[in-house]
């Protein structure tokens, strides 16, 4: 690699001054001494003569005037050469120096590259020793050390590239990189200058507290292998460190507890297959942290108890296979962290027991193909979260047992057409939560048990072909639940055993055309319950034993055609259950249970 040396712009004393020649300085002196003298003379003389009131002045006073003048001239003039000659003394001196940390450069590079490992070993303190007395070239030192990591590096006997001890040589660049990243404000310290270490093998080393808050630091197209290599505790305040299209294949890599508050971090196109990748416990508050379009085949990555406050991490485009990555614990109150476009087809991946209270956390048109992902215990309190318009289609997500209080949650638009999704026993009690537009076509989905006591959660539009969605053991206190103009056409939906004391649940002009609605051993004692409008065509919708004690109930307006509707065995005791308007066919097979009949209209 070609390094410049910096630009001059003012002399520093390393080189000899822009001095005149001597055969144009000498006359130009004598005729400029002889020139003063005759003027010193004339203007002593009149002096004087003002002083002597009009008497001619004495030649003596003129001539010791003169000569007391010239004395002090001259010693201006002395001293002025003893200048002149420090300067070339000490541009000597600076030149010598300058040669002798050149003669340095050239010994250190010869031993960076000799055959036995302990001279190698000794050109290497010697660089960085040349690095800390040179401060002109010290990026020059840098760049050599780093160049000399880049270079091919075998830790297997067999293989070409292995030599004896080269191992610990790369060791020791590390350590005095990562000694020399500890305190930006020391004299010697290399914080904001370049560090190259593209394509490098990195199989141990230690940069643990670093600073990196300027300049470029690169990893590009790095391989970490084997042993362990911590970067823990370490602050990214500024500039870019790049470990684009790097290979993570083994060993233990650590950013903990680290600190990414400024600058462009990449991880983009990176690849995962083995090993252990660790940022837990670090704070995410204003950098640009990119891990877009990589793959995490294999190995455990872990984000888990991380703090996102603000800036961008992004995850978008990557593809989960096969390995485990861990955001357990963490909390997103604000800034922009996105999976979107991402693919989920192996593996696990734990979100459990996260908080989003703020900021955007995006996984719209993400898929879920395959293995586990894990968002239970978390807590939705602010900031948006989207999963919009993402497919289902195999594996298992989970919700369960999380608390959606607040801010908006998007499911819109989303395609469930195998695996799992559960968001069993979870608690909406505030904000908004949006499955519209959703479309169930197979596998199965899991709300049982959940609680409904605030906010919005809404289905509406959303189409029920096949699979099975489970509403049972659900208690609805409070909020809005919507299911207006959703379509039934096939599969499962059971709200069996569910509770509606109080908030308002719509099924308001839906199609019920194909598929098994299960109302079943419910309980209303409150709130409203509003069928409105619907049309109940095909399949079966089945409120048997059902217990009607209070609230409002209401299937106004509604059309049976079709579909077997059964209200046996139920009871009704108080509230209101309202069929006004509702129109009945001879085709409709309806068990009225505890409710007047109504019959079919007479036909013309």
């Amino acid at each position: 690699m070609t390094n410049r040396l910096p630009r001059r712009v003012k002399q520093d004393g390393r080189h000899t001054p822009n001095l005149w020649p001597v055969w144009l300085v000498a006359p130009a002196a004598l005729l400029l001494v002889g020139a003063a003298a005759y003027g010193l003379y004339h203007g002593a003389e009149s002096l004087l003569a003002r002083e002597n009131t009009g008497k001619p002045a004495k030649v003596q006073d003129i001539i010791s005037t003169t000569v007391t003048t010239l004395t002090l001239i001259g010693a201006v003039l002395a001293a002025l050469y003893a200048y002149r000659k420090q300067l070339l003394d000490e541009g000597t001196s600076h030149r010598a120096d300058a040669t002798q940390l050149t003669e340095r450069y050239a010994k250190a590079a010869e031993q960076l590259g000799h055959d036995q490992a302990a001279v190698r070993l000794a050109g290497v303190y010697a660089m960085a020793r040349l690095a800390d007395d040179w401060p002109e070239q010290r990026q020059v030192c840098i760049d050599v050390l780093c160049a000399y990591l880049r270079m091919p590096y075998s830790t297997v006997p067999a293989q070409p590239g292995f030599r004896h001890g080269e191992r610990e040589v790369r060791l020791t660049i590390i350590r005095i990189i990562h000694d020399h990243l500890q305190d930006p404000a020391t004299s010697t310290t290399w914080c904001g200058l370049n560090l190259d270490f593209t394509g490098a093998t990195f199989d141990g080393g230690d940069f643990s507290g670093s600073v990196f808050s300027g300049g470029q630091v690169s990893f590009n197209g790095s391989v970490f292998s084997d042993g362990r290599i911590s970067f823990n505790d370490s602050v990214f305040s500024g500039g870019r460190v790049d470990f684009s299209g790097s290979t993570f294949s083994g060993g233990k890599v650590s950013f903990s507890r680290s600190t990414f508050s400024g600058g462009e971090i990449s991880f983009s196109g990176s690849e995962q297959s083995d090993g252990r990748v660790s940022f837990s416990g670090s704070t995410f508050s204003g950098s640009q942290f990119d891990f877009s379009r990589s793959t995490f085949s294999g190995g455990q990555t872990y984000f888990s108890s991380s703090a996102f406050s603000d800036g961008r991490v992004d995850f978008s485009g990557s593809v989960f296979c096969g390995s485990r990555v861990s955001f357990s614990g963490s909390e997103y109150s604000g800034g922009r962290v996105s999976f979107s476009g991402s693919v989920f087809s192996g593996g696990e991946a734990d979100f459990s027991f996260t908080t989003f209270s703020g900021g955007e956390a995006d996984f719209s048109f993400t898929t879920f193909s395959g293995g586990q992902i894990y968002f239970s215990r978390s807590t939705f309190s602010g900031g948006q979260v989207a999963f919009s318009r993402s497919t289902f289609s195999g594996g298992q997500t989970y919700f369960s047992s999380s608390v959606f209080s607040g801010g908006q949650v998007s499911f819109s638009g989303s395609e469930y057409s195998g695996g799992r999704v559960s968001f069993s026993s979870s608690v909406f009690s505030g904000g908004e939560a949006d499955f519209g537009f959703s479309a169930f076509s197979g596998g199965q989905v899991d709300f049982n048990g959940s609680e409904y006591s605030g906010g919005r959660v809404s289905f509406s539009r959303s189409t029920f072909s096949d699979g099975q969605v489970d509403f049972s053991f659900s208690t609805h206190f409070g909020g809005q639940v919507d299911f207006s103009f959703a379509a039934h056409f096939g599969g499962q939906v059971d709200f069996s055993f569910s509770e509606f004391s109080g908030g308002e649940i719509s099924f308001n002009r839906s199609a019920f055309a194909g598929s098994q609605v299960s109302f079943a051993d419910s309980t209303y004692t409150g709130g409203q319950v509003a069928f409105s409008g619907a049309a109940f065509s095909g399949g079966q919708v089945s409120f048997n034993r059902s217990a009607f004690s209070g609230g409002q109930v209401s299937f106004n307006r509604s059309a049976f055609a079709g579909s077997q509707v059964n209200f046996a065995d139920s009871t009704y005791t108080t509230g209101v259950v309202s069929f006004r308007q509702s129109r009945v066919q001879t085709s409709a097979l309806v068990h009225w249970g505890p409710f007047p009949a109504i019959l079919p209209a007479t036909q013309p």
